[in-house]
């Protein structure tokens, strides 16, 4: 049995229906407990040797961490970006209780 730690992924997508496909896709295949969706940031970055920017959609995705690998490689083959932000972030504390919920969801 793999022992629950939790992580919040965050992900960017295009604004629009991407952000809920994406979300909806992650959710049905019980790789996510739980996310929220940001539907609107100015996001600024450095592509391809540009300064450029946009403005995109973030989803917030309350998970474990034995799935990162999982999530990533989904994101990867539904998303419109070429090079996909999706970054993992260690939970190191919280409601004791919902982390409790999380792990239920998630199951082993």
């Amino acid at each position: 049995m793999n022992e629950f730690v939790p992580v919040v992924i965050l992900i960017t997508t295009s604004i629009g229906e991407e952000a809920e496909r994406i979300a909806n896709k992650l959710l049905t295949q019980r790789k996510a407990a739980y996310i929220n969706i940001i539907p609107k940031v100015r996001s600024l970055f450095w592509w391809k040797g540009e300064l450029d920017s946009a403005d995109e959609a973030v989803l917030i995705v309350k998970t474990k961490a034995s799935l990162v690998d999982q999530i990533v490689s989904l994101v990867k083959e539904a998303h419109s970006y070429e090079v996909p932000e999706v970054i993992a972030l260690p939970l190191i504390g919280g409601n004791r209780d919902y982390l409790n919920w999380m792990s239920d969801e998630l199951g082993d």
